[in-house]
Protein backbone atom coordinates (compact mmCIF):
# COMPACT_ATOMS: atom_id res chain seq x y z
CA UNK A 1 0.00 0.00 0.00
CA UNK A 2 2.22 3.05 1.06
CA UNK A 3 5.89 1.81 0.89
CA UNK A 4 9.27 3.27 1.26
CA UNK A 5 12.35 1.69 1.94
CA UNK A 6 12.16 -1.52 4.31
CA UNK A 7 8.71 -1.05 5.76
CA UNK A 8 5.55 -0.37 4.12
CA UNK A 9 2.05 0.42 5.61
CA UNK A 10 -0.91 -1.61 5.00
CA UNK A 11 -5.14 -1.74 5.81
CA UNK A 12 -5.84 -4.22 8.39
CA UNK A 13 -7.16 -8.02 6.66
CA UNK A 14 -8.82 -10.54 8.54
CA UNK A 15 -5.66 -12.77 9.04
CA UNK A 16 -4.34 -9.51 11.20
CA UNK A 17 -7.04 -9.46 13.55
CA UNK A 18 -5.76 -12.21 15.87
CA UNK A 19 -1.93 -10.91 15.61
CA UNK A 20 -2.73 -8.00 16.32
CA UNK A 21 -4.94 -8.75 19.42
CA UNK A 22 -1.97 -10.68 20.50
CA UNK A 23 -0.17 -8.13 20.55
CA UNK A 24 -2.15 -6.07 22.80
CA UNK A 25 -2.81 -8.33 25.12
CA UNK A 26 1.18 -9.07 25.65
CA UNK A 27 2.69 -6.38 27.94
CA UNK A 28 6.03 -7.60 26.59
CA UNK A 29 5.04 -7.41 22.69
CA UNK A 30 3.18 -4.36 23.90
CA UNK A 31 6.06 -2.52 25.71
CA UNK A 32 6.41 -0.13 28.55
CA UNK A 33 5.58 2.92 27.08
CA UNK A 34 2.17 1.53 25.02
CA UNK A 35 0.63 -0.09 28.47
CA UNK A 36 -2.04 2.20 29.57
CA UNK A 37 -3.19 -0.19 32.57
CA UNK A 38 -6.29 -0.79 30.48
CA UNK A 39 -7.88 -4.44 29.55
CA UNK A 40 -7.10 -5.52 25.62
CA UNK A 41 -9.55 -4.49 23.01
CA UNK A 42 -10.07 -6.74 20.15
CA UNK A 43 -10.29 -4.91 17.01
CA UNK A 44 -12.69 -7.96 15.42
CA UNK A 45 -15.33 -6.02 16.21
CA UNK A 46 -14.41 -2.94 14.35
CA UNK A 47 -12.63 -4.52 11.69
CA UNK A 48 -16.31 -6.51 10.94
CA UNK A 49 -17.85 -2.71 10.98
CA UNK A 50 -15.72 -1.70 8.59
CA UNK A 51 -14.34 1.15 11.27
CA UNK A 52 -10.61 0.26 11.45
CA UNK A 53 -10.01 3.66 9.34
CA UNK A 54 -13.02 6.00 9.73
CA UNK A 55 -12.59 10.31 9.08
CA UNK A 56 -11.42 10.53 12.29
CA UNK A 57 -9.11 7.82 13.06
CA UNK A 58 -7.70 4.78 11.52
CA UNK A 59 -5.25 2.13 12.28
CA UNK A 60 -2.33 0.43 9.36
CA UNK A 61 -0.08 -2.50 9.83
CA UNK A 62 3.41 -1.57 9.71
CA UNK A 63 5.03 -4.42 7.64
CA UNK A 64 9.12 -5.31 6.98
CA UNK A 65 9.44 -5.47 3.05
CA UNK A 66 12.17 -8.29 3.34
CA UNK A 67 10.20 -11.04 4.51
CA UNK A 68 6.52 -9.49 4.71
CA UNK A 69 6.26 -9.90 8.55
CA UNK A 70 3.75 -7.57 10.52
CA UNK A 71 5.98 -5.94 13.25
CA UNK A 72 3.66 -3.52 14.48
CA UNK A 73 0.96 -1.06 13.78
CA UNK A 74 0.35 2.82 13.20
CA UNK A 75 -2.53 4.55 14.21
CA UNK A 76 -4.42 8.37 14.09
CA UNK A 77 -7.23 10.07 15.36
CA UNK A 78 -8.29 13.64 15.16
CA UNK A 79 -7.18 16.59 17.72
CA UNK A 80 -8.82 20.15 17.09
CA UNK A 81 -7.62 23.65 17.91
CA UNK A 82 -10.46 25.48 17.46
CA UNK A 83 -13.43 25.08 16.32
CA UNK A 84 -12.61 25.55 12.31
CA UNK A 85 -12.94 22.70 10.28
CA UNK A 86 -9.18 24.01 9.06
CA UNK A 87 -7.88 23.57 12.79
CA UNK A 88 -8.19 19.87 12.98
CA UNK A 89 -4.62 18.18 13.37
CA UNK A 90 -3.66 14.28 13.48
CA UNK A 91 -2.14 12.91 16.36
CA UNK A 92 -0.36 10.07 15.80
CA UNK A 93 0.77 6.52 17.35
CA UNK A 94 3.28 3.46 16.78
CA UNK A 95 3.49 0.00 19.04
CA UNK A 96 6.07 -1.82 16.95
CA UNK A 97 7.31 -5.51 18.54
CA UNK A 98 10.23 -5.76 19.78
CA UNK A 99 12.07 -7.74 16.98
CA UNK A 100 11.02 -4.28 15.07
CA UNK A 101 12.53 -1.98 17.71
CA UNK A 102 15.84 -0.67 17.31
CA UNK A 103 16.28 -0.36 13.50
CA UNK A 104 14.99 2.10 11.93
CA UNK A 105 11.63 0.91 11.13
CA UNK A 106 9.68 3.00 13.89
CA UNK A 107 11.11 6.39 11.85
CA UNK A 108 10.40 4.68 8.33
CA UNK A 109 6.57 4.09 9.59
CA UNK A 110 6.09 7.54 10.95
CA UNK A 111 7.47 9.61 7.95
CA UNK A 112 4.92 7.40 5.75
CA UNK A 113 2.18 7.62 7.65
CA UNK A 114 2.46 11.46 7.61
CA UNK A 115 3.39 11.45 4.10
CA UNK A 116 -0.14 9.51 3.66
CA UNK A 117 -2.38 11.89 6.00
CA UNK A 118 -0.29 14.81 4.04
CA UNK A 119 -1.48 12.99 0.78
CA UNK A 120 -5.10 11.84 1.59
CA UNK A 121 -6.51 14.88 3.81
CA UNK A 122 -6.09 18.32 3.93
CA UNK A 123 -4.59 18.24 7.14
CA UNK A 124 -2.15 20.86 8.04
CA UNK A 125 -0.26 19.28 11.12
CA UNK A 126 0.75 15.75 12.32
CA UNK A 127 1.81 15.16 15.40
CA UNK A 128 3.09 12.98 18.15
CA UNK A 129 4.11 12.49 21.39
CA UNK A 130 5.83 10.28 23.86
CA UNK A 131 7.35 9.98 27.32
CA UNK A 132 10.31 12.28 28.16
CA UNK A 133 12.16 8.67 29.11
CA UNK A 134 11.41 7.12 25.33
CA UNK A 135 14.83 8.65 24.11
CA UNK A 136 14.49 5.74 21.38
CA UNK A 137 10.84 7.20 20.30
CA UNK A 138 12.22 11.06 20.05
CA UNK A 139 15.16 9.95 18.01
CA UNK A 140 12.68 7.86 15.34
CA UNK A 141 10.61 11.00 14.96
CA UNK A 142 13.55 13.64 15.12
CA UNK A 143 14.47 10.91 12.04
CA UNK A 144 10.92 10.91 10.46
CA UNK A 145 11.10 14.84 9.90
CA UNK A 146 9.05 15.81 13.13
CA UNK A 147 10.19 18.71 15.52
CA UNK A 148 10.23 18.77 19.09
CA UNK A 149 7.44 21.23 20.40
CA UNK A 150 8.19 21.20 24.44
CA UNK A 151 6.72 18.98 27.39
CA UNK A 152 3.01 18.27 28.33
CA UNK A 153 3.47 18.38 32.00
CA UNK A 154 1.26 15.00 33.61
CA UNK A 155 -0.30 14.68 30.29
CA UNK A 156 -0.83 10.60 30.25
CA UNK A 157 -1.94 8.02 32.96
CA UNK A 158 -0.25 4.84 32.93
CA UNK A 159 0.03 2.16 35.58
CA UNK A 160 2.85 3.57 36.91
CA UNK A 161 1.45 7.04 37.96
CA UNK A 162 1.39 10.46 35.77
CA UNK A 163 3.91 10.75 33.27
CA UNK A 164 5.64 13.78 30.49
CA UNK A 165 5.07 13.56 26.96
CA UNK A 166 7.17 15.44 24.82
CA UNK A 167 5.61 16.85 22.00
CA UNK A 168 6.32 16.77 18.33
CA UNK A 169 5.02 17.58 14.93
CA UNK A 170 5.11 17.89 11.14
CA UNK A 171 3.88 20.43 9.11
CA UNK A 172 2.73 20.38 5.67
CA UNK A 173 5.47 23.05 4.59
CA UNK A 174 8.23 21.28 6.33
CA UNK A 175 10.72 19.95 4.53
Amino acid sequence: MRDQGRVRLRDVSADDIALIDAWDADPVLKGEFNDFGQPPHSIRQDFEAGKIVGDDHGLLVVERVADAAPIGTVSWRAVHYGPPPDSRAWQIGIALVPEGRGQGFGAEAQRLLADHLFATTDAFRVEASTDVDNIAEQRALERAGYRREGVNRGAQVRPSGRHDLVLYARLRTDP
